[in-house]
């Protein structure tokens, strides 16, 4: 990896110089736009919209335009100008606990490495904030854009995850969110019935992109000279759902065959929907309905016992008349 950025972070009177490299990269498949007769390159010339001609790109310069029309030109002298302390320091701020961070803040992922001479402070603050379990607020100024960002340990080295600020997360103004919907209990109950079919734990790696293996396939079939098909796949249907029920029903099913579950001895209540407490209620009235049949086990031997004397009186009254 090569760096994008060398700094230090500011800790009290601490400072730690670091290298910044990113920590993630995509693997879209990346295409160019060419003629489609003879795959020529297309290409695209920097030209003013006054008169048409092409603008070296020394000469380009930013502009801001204003709700008149007219456009502020801003140079990189101008730019040179501005306050950002930032520039080359990752200043912290404070520490907070990782789960009262908004993972909707995060943008992107960055790596910090350690020069040679602040390895000791650190492995010191990445030992002690790994401990505390709090990640770092910081500002960091990267590309001349000073950002929010959070600072935490993963696999022994600091990530820095710069974050957008409040003002730039836009607020979920849905209709839904104020009409009154009714949510039955045992839609309720068959939902969770499947959210802990489904429940696991994470691993990454066992899930892949299977557009980006499609596509890898159709560009080597074409390299080698023939066509590829592939096979069709079931697209799931949208719509309107005319009974919740059996759909959640389908699913928890599906999803215990995916799995390879065989279904439980209370699958059928809990396909009906049924409450556990209902389901504890039921038992326990079995068990009071069968008390009174052992109470009566008794009346039954008794019955033999009365009848033991006569015999006994018949076989004296027989001794005698012999």
């Amino acid at each position: 990896m090569r760096s994008i950025w060398k700094g230090a972070i500011s800790f009290g009177l601490v400072t730690i110089p670091v290298k910044l490299y990113s920590a993630t990269e995509t693997k879209d498949v990346s295409f160019h736009q060419v003629r489609r007769s003879d795959g020529s390159r297309i290409r695209y010339k920097r030209v003013a919209q006054a008169d048409g001609e092409e603008v070296p790109y020394g000469e380009i310069a930013k502009g801001y335009e204003l709700s008149s029309g007219e456009t502020v030109v801003l140079t990189d002298e101008d730019f040179a100008d501005l306050p950002l302390t930032t520039n080359r320091a990752i200043d912290v701020l404070e520490f907070v606990p990782f789960e009262q961070v908004d993972p909707i803040f995060f943008e992107k992922s960055y790596y910090l490495e350690p020069d040679k001479a602040g390895v000791k402070p650190y492995v010191l603050l990445r030992d002690a904030l790994q401990q505390s379990g709090k990640v770092a607020i910081v500002k960091v100024a990267l590309r001349n854009r000073e950002s929010l960002a959070t600072v935490r340990v993963r696999d022994g080295v600091f990530v820095l995850e710069t974050m957008l600020w409040p003002d730039e997360i836009r607020q979920p103004d849905f209709p839904f969110l104020d009409e009154d919907v009714e949510i039955r209990p045992q839609e309720l109950a068959m939902a969770a019935s499947l959210i802990e079919t489904l429940s696991g734990d994470f691993d990454p790696n066992q899930y892949k992109d299977s557009y980006r293996e499609a596509l890898n396939a159709v560009i080597e079939a074409k390299i080698a000279g023939h066509e590829v098909t592939q096979p069709e796949e079931a697209q799931p249907t949208s719509g309107t759902v005319v009974d919740l029920m059996a759909a959640l029903r389908a699913s928890v099913e599906a999803a215990k065959r995916t799995r390879g579950e065989a279904a439980d001895a209370d699958a059928d209540g809990e396909a009906a929907g049924e409450p556990a407490a209902k389901k504890t209620a039921g038992r326990k009235t079995a068990v009071k309905k069968t008390a009174p049949a052992k109470k009566a086990a008794p009346a039954k031997k008794a019955a033999p016992a009365k009848a033991a004397p006569a015999k006994k009186a018949s076989k004296t009254s027989a001794r005698k008349s012999a």
